[in-house]
Parts: C-alpha cells; sequence; structure tokens
C-alpha cells in the first residue's frame, strides 16, 4: 500500500484485515483493545503482531508529550505553533487551512504520532466560553467548511485527525456533568451542521465525543449522536473515543457507538466490558465491532512509509504568513496604518515584547521559536526614526498600576504615532473555566483611554481568543485584531502595521456591542446541572440581523489598504437538479495596492415558512487581486442550502418560494442581490416564532422543544456524578475534596505553575464527578466504594450499605449505582 493510500484511501481495506484480526482475540484481548494503555497510546496485541499507536493533542500544533517537568506537567517536543482556530477561521481560506493541516501532519509524522486531537468545531454560542479560541465560528457553514479543509491537510500525511467535542459543548462551566437542553431543529442546523459538513467532505479517521450531556444523555453513550446520525446518515467509517476521562458507564456507551475510552481505566472498565459480556447484558458482536474499528485504526495510521524529516524552518514561515491572512483590520480612520516607519513611534504594551499567542489548557503548544512584534517594528524602522517603549501593564496579571498608564501617557504624548498592544492575559480564558466578564482589564481600558487622551494618532493591535465589548472603540484611530496568532504572529502583525502585507482577514464571530446583548446571556452557563437552548438557531449574527441590532462589527467584516467592487451577480439552476443553483460574481480590486477580498453568500427567505433567520452564510470565496484586476467568483448552492429541519417528520426539507441570493462584503455590507424560485409548494405549517420585537416569546422554547423542558436537576441526593464542588455542601464532602485536592496539587505541583494554569486546574477539581476517582485512581477506589462515599456524605447509611452489598456495578443514567 503506498502512502497516499494510507492518507487519502477509505478504510475498507483495513476493516477486512482488522475484522481477520479481531476473531483471532480472546475475549480480554478485544475488551483491553477498547481503553487506552496510560494518557497518550492505544494498547497493542504484541501476539498478533499490532502496535499500540500514538494520540496527541492539537489542534494548532503537535503537543507530544515526553516526560513530566518541575511544575508537573507534561514536557512537550518543540513544535510550529500556528495561529489558532480563532485566528486561522478569521482567514476564510481553505487552501491555508490544508496548507497548515498538511504541516502539522508532517510534524506529527516526524514525532510519530499517529492521530491528532483536533480540529475543534464547536459553536461559539456565547463569547465568554473559555476555550472559544480552539473553536472557528459563531457559524456552522462556515466552521465545517474550515475543519474539512484542515483534516483533509491534516491526513494528507497519513496521520489520522479528530473532530471534537461531539456535541454540544459549548461551555467550560460545569462542562462535564452540565446537560444542554435543546431543541431537535437547533442542534441540526447549528450545533451538528458543521461536523456534518466536516464529516462528508473529509472523512475524519477519528471523531471525540464531548464530556456534557445532551438532552438528559451523556455524549460518551448517546446512540443518536454516534449510531443514527454520525454513521447511517453521514456515513462515518472511522473510530469514535472519548475526550479524556468523558466516559460514564462503558458498557452502555459500547452499545451505543462508543469505541474507544481515553485515557486508559487501568483495567477498571475493561474487566467490566468481559463481565458484561459473559452476563449477556452486552452482546459479543458489539465489542467486535468496536475492536474492530480499533484495529482498523491501527492498521491505516501504521500503514505509511517513514516520512522525511519536517521542515520546521518552513513551518515557521507558513505560520508568519497564516498569521498575517488572519489578522482582522476592524477600524482605520483617516488611513492611519499603513504605518510609513518614520518619525517617531511609541510601542506600549508589554504584550509586544511578552507576546500571548495561544491558549491554556490542553492545545498549548512548545513552540519552536517566537517572534516578538517590538523586535520585528524596529526592523521595519527607518534608521532616522525614533522609537520608544513603554510595558504600560503586567503581561501575567493586568492588575490595576497606575504608575504603568502614567509612564506609557507620557511617552505617547510625545511622538507622532503610537501603536497599543492590549487584550486578555492567560488567566482571563482558558481550558477549564470561563470568562467572568467580556471586558478588558481594567489597566488595559485606562492605559487605552490615557494613551488616547495623549495622541490622536493611535492604532490598537488586539490579542485575545474570543470577543471582548469595546465601549471605547471610537478613540484610537486604527484597531487591529491580531488574535491568538501562534508563533509568528509577532512578525505578521509588525507587517501588517507597517504595509508589508494587506489585511484580508474577516470576523468569523460577531462582535457585541456588550455582553447583554448576546441571545444565549440569558442562559449562560445554565443553572445548576442544566443549561437550556432557548435562543434556538438565533445564534450569533443569525439572532442580531433579525432584530437589527446594533454591533460593535459584524460578522464577516473586515478592511483593507485597497477596496474591492463587486458586480454582475448571476444566479442559474443547475440542469437535473431540482433546487440547486449555481452563482456567480465579478469581484475587482479597484484601489492601489494587491490585496485579498472575502466574497460571502447569504440566502435570505423572503417569505419565511417556516420561520428563518434574517441570512444564513451558505458560500463564501477568498480572491487575491492586484490593482485593477477582476476575477469571476463561483458558489455552488445545492438543496440544502435552502432547507431547514423538520423535527415532525425527522427530515430536511426545502419548501418552494422565492429567496434572494445575497452577496457582499460581510453580513452587513451586502453589495449584490438577486432573486430565485425554488420548486415545490411553499411550507405553511411552522413551529411559533420565538422572537416578538427583539425578544424571546414566552412558550417558545417548550413548542420547540415539544415537552415542557426538564426540571433543573437537583443537586443532593450524591451519586457518581456529583461534583467535588457539590460534595463540599457537607463535612464529609469537604474532607474529600480537601484530600483529593491535595493529593492533585501535590501530583501536578500546582503551587509552581502561573495562575492561569493553576486556575485552570482549581476550575477541573471543582467540576470533577466522583467517579473520576474510579478512573483516576485506576482501580485503587471502585465503583462501589465511590457510590459508599457519595450515600455517606450525603448522610444515607442505608443506602451506603445497599451500595455496598451491590454486584452489578451498573451505573444509572444520573450517576447512581
Amino acid at each position: 500500500m503506498t502512502d497516499d493510500d494510507a492518507a487519502a484511501g477509505d478504510g475498507a481495506g483495513f476493516n477486512e484485515r482488522a475484522a481477520a484480526l479481531v476473531a483471532e482475540m480472546t475475549l480480554e484481548e478485544k475488551a483491553g483493545l477498547c481503553s487506552g494503555a496510560g494518557l497518550w497510546h492505544t494498547k497493542g496485541v504484541e501476539r498478533l503482531g499490532l502496535p499500540p499507536i500514538l494520540l496527541t493533542d492539537g489542534p494548532h500544533g503537535v503537543r507530544k508529550a515526553t516526560g513530566r517537568g518541575a511544575a508537573g506537567l507534561a514536557i512537550t517536543e518543540p513544535a510550529t505553533c500556528f495561529p489558532t482556530a480563532v485566528a486561522l477561521a478569521s482567514s476564510w481560506n481553505l487552501e491555508l487551512l490544508h496548507e497548515v493541516g498538511a504541516a502539522i501532519g508532517a510534524e506529527c509524522r516526524d514525532q510519530g504520532v499517529h492521530v491528532l486531537l483536533g480540529p475543534g468545531l464547536n459553536i461559539k454560542r456565547h463569547p465568554l466560553c473559555g476555550r472559544n479560541f480552539e473553536y472557528f465560528s459563531e457559524d456552522p457553514h462556515l466552521s465545517g467548511e474550515l475543519a474539512a479543509a484542515l483534516v483533509a491537510g491534516v491526513q494528507s500525511q497519513g496521520v489520522g485527525a479528530c473532530l471534537k467535542h461531539y456535541a454540544v459543548n459549548n461551555q467550560e462551566t460545569r462542562r462535564m456533568v452540565v446537560d444542554a437542553v435543546v431543541d431537535e431543529r437547533t442542534l441540526r442546523e447549528i450545533y451538528l451542521r458543521g461536523f456534518e459538513i466536516a464529516v462528508r467532505k473529509a472523512q475524519p479517521w477519528t471523531v471525540m465525543c464531548a464530556y456534557n450531556r445532551v438532552n438528559g444523555v451523556y455524549c460518551s453513550e448517546h446512540e443518536p449522536l454516534f449510531n443514527h446520525i454520525l454513521r447511517d446518515e453521514w456515513g462515518f467509517d472511522g473510530l469514535t473515543m472519548t475526550d479524556w476521562g468523558a466516559a460514564n458507564d462503558r458498557v452502555r456507551g459500547m452499545a451505543a457507538g462508543l469505541d474507544l475510552e481515553m485515557p486508559g481505566s487501568g483495567g477498571v472498565n475493561d474487566r467490566r466490558l468481559v463481565a458484561a459480556v459473559r452476563s449477556g447484558a452486552l452482546a459479543e458482536p458489539i465489542l467486535d465491532r468496536a475492536a474492530r474499528r480499533v484495529v482498523a485504526l491501527t492498521l491505516r495510521a501504521t500503514a505509511a512509509a517513514p516520512a522525511p524529516a519536517a521542515d520546521y524552518d518552513a513551518h515557521h514561515v507558513l505560520a508568519r504568513r497564516a498569521a498575517a491572512e488572519s489578522a482582522v483590520l476592524l477600524k482605520n480612520d483617516g488611513a492611519l496604518l499603513p504605518l510609513a516607519g518614520q518619525g517617531s513611534l511609541a510601542v506600549i504594551g508589554a504584550f509586544a515584547r511578552q507576546p500571548r499567542f495561544q491558549g491554556t489548557g490542553s492545545s498549548r503548544v512548545r513552540p519552536t521559536e517566537v517572534e516578538r512584534a517590538f523586535d520585528a517594528i524596529v526592523k521595519l524602522m527607518d534608521p532616522a526614526a525614533t522609537l520608544a517603549y513603554a510595558a504600560g501593564y503586567d503581561p501575567a496579571a493586568s492588575e490595576l498600576a497606575p504608575a504603568l498608564i502614567e509612564e506609557a501617557a507620557q511617552l505617547a504624548a510625545g511622538v507622532d504615532v503610537a501603536v497599543l498592544f492590549v487584550g486578555l492575559p492567560d488567566a482571563y480564558e482558558s481550558e477549564g473555566f470561563d470568562r467572568r466578564h467580556m471586558r478588558l482589564p481594567a489597566q488595559h481600558e485606562q492605559l487605552l483611554e490615557a494613551v488616547c487622551a495623549a495622541n490622536a494618532n493611535v492604532a490598537v493591535v488586539l490579542t485575545n481568543g474570543a470577543p471582548v465589548e469595546l465601549p471605547w472603540a471610537h478613540r484610537p484611530r486604527a484597531i487591529l485584531a491580531a488574535h491568538l496568532a501562534g508563533q509568528a504572529g509577532g512578525g505578521a502583525v509588525a507587517a501588517l502595521l507597517f504595509g508589508h502585507a494587506n489585511p484580508s482577514g474577516k470576523l468569523a464571530e460577531t462582535l457585541p456591542l456588550k455582553q447583554t446583548d448576546v441571545p444565549a446571556d440569558p442562559w449562560f452557563p445554565g443553572v445548576g446541572r442544566q443549561v437550556p437552548y432557548r435562543e434556538g438557531i438565533y445564534v450569533g449574527y443569525r439572532y442580531f440581523d433579525a432584530v437589527g441590532a446594533e454591533v460593535a462589527f459584524p460578522f464577516g467584516h473586515g478592511l483593507s489598504y485597497t477596496r474591492f467592487d463587486y458586480s454582475d451577480l448571476q444566479v442559474v439552476p443547475v440542469a437535473d437538479e431540482p433546487g440547486a443553483f449555481e452563482a456567480s460574481v465579478t469581484v475587482r480590486n479597484v484601489g492601489e495596492r494587491a490585496g485579498a477580498e472575502i466574497a460571502q453568500l447569504y440566502v435570505h427567505h423572503r417569505a419565511a415558512h417556516p420561520h428563518r433567520p434574517a441570512q444564513a452564510l451558505q458560500g463564501f470565496a477568498k480572491v487575491r487581486l492586484d490593482p485593477g484586476e477582476a476575477q469571476r467568483l463561483a458558489f455552488s448552492l445545492d438543496d440544502r442550502a435552502f432547507a431547514w429541519f423538520n423535527a415532525a417528520t425527522g427530515a430536511w426539507t426545502a419548501s418552494g418560494g422565492v429567496v434572494e441570493i445575497r452577496v457582499g462584503a460581510s453580513s452587513r455590507d451586502i453589495r449584490a442581490t438577486a432573486d430565485v424560485a425554488l420548486p415545490g409548494e411553499p411550507a405553511t405549517e411552522q413551529p411559533p416564532h420565538p422572537l416578538r420585537d427583539g425578544q424571546f416569546a414566552a412558550g417558545s422554547f417548550e413548542a420547540w422543544l415539544g415537552r415542557p423542558p426538564p426540571a433543573p436537576e437537583p443537586a443532593r441526593p450524591f451519586h457518581l456524578n456529583s461534583t467535588m464542588a457539590e460534595l463540599e455542601a457537607t463535612w464529609l464532602g469537604r474532607l474529600l475534596r480537601a484530600r483529593y485536592a491535595g493529593a492533585f496539587a501535590k501530583r501536578l505541583n500546582l503551587a509552581n505553575m502561573d495562575a492561569a494554569t493553576r486556575r485552570m486546574f482549581t476550575a477541573m477539581l471543582a467540576d470533577m464527578p466522583l467517579r473520576s476517582l474510579v478512573l483516576q485512581s485506576r482501580g485503587g477506589v471502585s465503583f462501589r466504594m465511590a457510590s459508599v462515599l457519595a450515600a455517606l456524605a450525603d448522610g444515607r447509611p442505608v443506602a451506603a450499605v445497599r451500595a455496598l452489598t451491590r454486584t452489578d456495578g451498573a451505573i444509572g443514567r444520573g450517576g447512581k449505582l
């Protein structure tokens, strides 16, 4: 088999060989294959010549662990830290995403990694989600297309990619137990659509389930998500795995279509699978199916010949190009940018010298090198120009420090232009916890006001992984959103500031005026163990455009140092494909610089039966043009571009009627429109419209859900899915958490970690369910003993005795033995 076969071919041949190998295995070997060997490896079967394979974190670079350092965290191999998903998504460039994916795949091969755990493509439901920097967009079409391109790039190198976190994982608060209550139409149109696009277009080798529950069922055992939707409908033929520690009931999860548990449980769940097969609780062909998928992944991952060494220098150059193409020029009054590099310039903000270029958590990459914006600016300044620097804030904590603000304002007052670097420190956004508010640190806001008061020519460079409130946006003349731009972001920012690169990124999410404008805000992050998705399909621009709300900067917005015109939009039906159309438009560069434009196609249903958002993105294209150059861009629209998910019939429905095709430079900068008539009769039956005068109408969520929403789940009585924070309500629970927290802190050496990492692990511990004690102790604490502890902490000694004498070890839906 060639490298190309291993990289791009389907898994049929591997599945046949895998079935033959599984037929030779014992029951214990098959069960053992379905959980990891430690943190990062699968198990092998030595007697059959089946090796273990290595899985490692991504998604914006390889994070291969090689041991533990003094701080208790994993030491990782150096790898290229590309821009995070929040940045890459703003490039809207599928070719770039494929190229970045291929580079990451090449580094995986170079480091012996078989499966990269990424990309993440959960919808950005709310800006406060702590992990938003790892996700692409608020729009499912854009998310799915970008994810498909990245997956195809990674897998072109003979390395598997892993879509995550499937599904409806849109917050970090109580992420291991929270129940996302969402109606079927919203689930399909918003939260699953991106996964569907990526699966159908790129066929990832693996898909990772989320920690949370969806409508009462843990994702790790959600048969409709796994067997019916992912496999039967979308044709997924790869392996499904848990997020690390996401398995609730391992036996029920396997029956639902979950193949691989990660990490290993020390044999605890392997023995439960064997016992379930022997008792008849689990049919052995189901275990065979899961084992076959593990073996097929192993065969596929080890089929390619050894790869040449990865070119890390070339990948650094690619990372700089990706960062430059992903930055978004939000504002540029009076063409302050690009800078001439002459006269006097002040660079203010510690991020210019101590950059924050990625997020905290499992995606944190050890970079091969790091470019600093200040150093790159020095190289681009005219030798006769003057350049000065002031920190303005502590980059780690950014606590109030008036002296630093005063120093920066005085420096800004004496120069022609000030470039101010502000944003979110590590401790503000991370895996493991959600942000508390949408504002910048007070030190950054006060610094910005002082610098703008001292100098009328201020360009702000924003470093953040998710939207922030911009009440100060009118103050500086220019704002460049650099996002979390990866290890070469400093050089990219400098090139953009001085015009060596032309900004071409556009926002992949709306920047609202304030947090309370976000449609999901009244219900985020939920109460107790439940979060209702009452805003339904009205996420991001779908809501803001529907109600005509003012925003700071709209979805799809981004400026350039040149200008583009749109003309001659044409939409024609596709022969022999009812409901399909081809659209085309001419885009011309009418400015004086070469640049790139992102044309966006939106669909607007004039007669909204059933009701629709005001418009929805259904196509986009990025084109580079020299001054005066024009190019015709084409968009293909199949019937799904016009369809809605009918929960009553369980099918996608494209109703007849007049639809307006809109093409523009952003969701609020439409340059050309054309009407088309869809075949068929307009739908007359519809769920009630949830929006009334810009507000969500009472009872609409219940109508969409088709039932009254479940009552919030009480914290008591305690059970195996009670969290450490919940257990603290009792003296025994406080004692248990204190003992576990002490061991946790000692093992990881939390005292020597930075503030962001300490906060992350502290939040993770608080949200950890009691069942995690069993798996993390690798059987040192049994499920039975954990259940006894829960009952005793709850003051229920009779229940404790009953749990102690049970023998089946099954975990109920709520985590009860």
